[in-house]
């Protein structure tokens, strides 16, 4: 598929598919790639889904009408991935989202970024460090981003104002929360940054949702810094991320006898690098690249692929080989014997049909 932008009726087609049920973004990703574009992809998951043992619902084209009317109306954009504004290093990591809604500077997410995160009950101490290290940062060319929670996610924002900061949030864009930050969601867009989401406006942030909004604000970044963070904690899920994305992580030390510094001071024994200051952020990705806030965006390019035939053996020998614990791709090709090509089709049409759960890792596993 040519680079450009993506509209009208193939956005539609693409945002059908990923709101349909069991359509995830490894399956979109997948989709699209094999059958080239929205119509032929939704096509092609009905019948592979029927294959796979369940029809696929798709989503009702009055919806899918609904939320792109309500969109525009908002003011915000719906960027697919393959458009050419879609964010390059996003569109690099596992299971990128399909679609971004994005109200304000749609260029801002495609800028070299670093991400600033840590404990919604921050110490007063570290929300002024986060906001400091934020506002140095942000004016050595870096936009801050964060996901708007309390504590130190606001603290960065604030600090990352002047420079045009990216808030990531877990549900739609006219449903911001925490309720509180409304007006620092206001400044951000008025002063030219951005808010983002995978998720359909007017979908409240459920608990699950925040996991999966922390993959994209660590996909957006050069790295991520921690600042403040319990051992158990949303946080600490963003920094594995970025090591997963092979993306920097950093950590601002803390007191022994501060629960909120034993997530921070477990990443820097695990490896982590030590962050007093903004130099130590700065002079690891500055080497990187050079600071550019608006960057020419590099498309993703789609490229059409035949499918490969299976049979039913080849399905009853693949499911007998999956069981609820996940296990990798590779480790399925040498325990059935089948090859990679048929491996990923009838995984596609498990996952269509809803049979099976994708992992991190590339790994799959039986749907419980």
């Amino acid at each position: 598929m040519s680079a450009g932008r993506i509209e009208g009726r193939e956005l539609r087609d693409r945002l059908r598919l990923c709101r349909s049920a069991n359509v995830g973004p490894v399956t979109y990703r997948e989709l699209l790639s094999r059958f080239g574009d929205g119509q032929s992809a939704m096509e092609a998951a009905v019948t592979l889904s029927s294959r796979g043992g369940r029809p696929i619902r798709l989503a009702s084209e009055e919806a899918i009408q609904g939320e792109m009317e309500a969109t525009e109306q908002l003011g915000a954009v719906q960027v697919a991935l393959g458009d050419e504004r879609y964010p390059e290093m996003l569109a690099a990591i596992d299971g990128a989202p399909p679609v971004l809604s994005v109200l304000g500077d749609v260029d801002r997410l495609g800028a070299a970024s670093i991400a600033i995160v840590g404990s919604r009950n921050a110490s007063a101490a570290g929300r002024r460090l986060a906001q400091d290290l934020a506002a140095t940062i942000g004016a050595a060319g870096y936009p801050i981003v964060s996901g708007l929670a309390r504590g130190i996610d606001t603290a960065a924002h604030q600090g990352g104002l002047a420079t045009g900061t990216v808030a990531v949030l877990a549900g739609g864009l006219d449903r911001i929360y925490p309720a509180e930050n409304l007006g620092l969601a206001e400044d951000i867009v008025n002063k030219g940054g951005a808010l983002a989401t995978e998720m359909p406006i007017g979908l409240a942030a459920r608990g699950k949702d925040f996991p999966r909004r922390n993959r994209i604000i660590s996909g957006l970044s050069l790295g991520v810094v921690v600042v403040e963070a319990a051992r158990r904690s949303g946080s600490l899920y963003t920094a594995r991320r970025a090591a997963e994305q092979g993306r920097s992580v950093f950590a601002v030390p803390g007191s022994p006898l501060d629960p909120r510094a034993e997530g921070t001071n477990m990443l820097i024994r695990e490896g982590a690098t030590l962050a007093a200051s903004a130099s130590d952020v700065l002079d690891d990705v500055t080497p990187m690249t050079a600071p550019a806030p608006h960057p020419p965006a590099s498309p993703i390019v789609f490229e059409e692929a035949q499918p490969v035939e299976t049979t039913d053996d080849a399905r009853v020998c693949l499911l007998e080989a999956l069981s609820p614990s996940p296990v990798s791709v590779d480790d399925l090709i040498r325990l059935t014997g089948l090859s990679h090509g048929e491996i990923q089709l009838v995984l596609l049409e498990l996952s269509l049909a809803g049979r099976i759960e994708r992992h991190a890792g590339q790994r799959v596993s039986l749907s419980s």
